[in-house]
Parts: C-alpha cells; sequence; structure tokens
C-alpha cells in the first residue's frame, strides 16, 4: 500500500526533530536543573523549627502504716488439763500483713500490749498464760504481757510483710470455771 506523499514526509520530520530533542543542550540543561534543584533541597519542603521543655515531676511520700489481723478474736475451748496441757485457739493460724512506708534506714516495729488479764466476773487467768508462735519473716513469737508492750515483728524500711500468728493458753487445774475475756491491742509503727 503506498501512502499519501504529505504524510511520508510529516513522518520523518517528527523523527527528525525527536533526534534533535535528544541531544538538544536545552534538554540536557533543564535536567540538570532538576537534579540539581532536588539535591540542594529546594524543591523539598523547609525543615521544621523545634522547641523543648521540661517537666519536673515532685512526689511525696509520707510516713505510712497498714496492719491488718485475719480475725479479730479467737477462742480457747475447754479442755482437761490432764490431757491438754495447753490449748490452742480454734483459730490458728491467724494472718497477719504489717505494711509500711518509711526512710530507708526506718525501724518498722509490730508490738502488742494486753489491756488486762482474762477475766470472768471476779476470776481471773493471768494473761502471761497466753503465748504465740509466729511465721514470715520479721514476725516473732512471745508471750502476752499487761504491762509492757511485746515485740511481735520488726524490719528495716519499706515494705510489705506477711506471716502469722498461732495462739496457746497454757491450761490449768487452778482456773474457775467461767467465760473469761481480755483485749489485745496491736501496734504498727513506722517512724
Amino acid at each position: 500500500m503506498k501512502l499519501p506523499h504529505g504524510f511520508e514526509v510529516r513522518c520523518q520530520t517528527r523523527r527528525a526533530d525527536f533526534e534533535r530533542w535528544q541531544t538538544c543542550p536545552a534538554r540536557t540543561v533543564a535536567g540538570l536543573t532538576a537534579v540539581l534543584l532536588t539535591t540542594l533541597g529546594l524543591m523539598s519542603p523547609a525543615h521544621a523549627a523545634t522547641d523543648t521543655k521540661t517537666l519536673t515531676v515532685n512526689a511525696t511520700v509520707s510516713a505510712t502504716a497498714s496492719l491488718t489481723l485475719g480475725n479479730a478474736s479467737i477462742s480457747f475451748a475447754a479442755a482437761n488439763p490432764g490431757t491438754t496441757p495447753s490449748i490452742a485457739a480454734t483459730e490458728n493460724p491467724v494472718s497477719v500483713t504489717a505494711d509500711a512506708q518509711t526512710s530507708a534506714s526506718g525501724a518498722v516495729t509490730l508490738t502488742c500490749l494486753a489491756g488486762g488479764d482474762l477475766t470472768a466476773g471476779s476470776n481471773t487467768i493471768a494473761i502471761s498464760n497466753v503465748t504465740w508462735t509466729a511465721t514470715g519473716t520479721g514476725f516473732v513469737a512471745g508471750t502476752m504481757n499487761k504491762t509492757t508492750a511485746q515485740s511481735a515483728g520488726s524490719w528495716t524500711g519499706s515494705g510489705a510483710h506477711s506471716g502469722t500468728f498461732s495462739y496457746s493458753l497454757a491450761n490449768s487445774w487452778s482456773y474457775a470455771s467461767g467465760s473469761y475475756t481480755a483485749t489485745i491491742t496491736y501496734t504498727l509503727t513506722a517512724p
């Protein structure tokens, strides 16, 4: 098929123009300018400005103590002194938690003091007949006393401490029958 005369000439002219454009100095300059502008950052967004501030955080920790006894009362059941010379409290062991915040070298203490002897009307049983054993780091065994607070535990510095106390009553034929009661006060101190 033969092409019209004018069409072939136009194609050759456009091909010649394209070949000249590929080697044209203006095209090379335009390409280098784009590369240079990108490299220098003139075509990218401006750098962000920054500012910093500091924040001071303050906290106050005061001496605090929290004592928890697993039972608010204990009971010793009646028993024959000949066969049961020591009566264990029915609630044994009684859980105890002593939590304290204090200075790093602060001496945290747990003490107990009886408000008096066990009494039933005019009858009494000396409170010193009640003793306890202890488990847990820092907790100690002892004997109840109505005049001098007895140590039940001690620690250094802040911490949460858990243990148990198991109470016993020395049984005796000399006790008069009756329902006896006494109040013991435990004090946890964190200086």
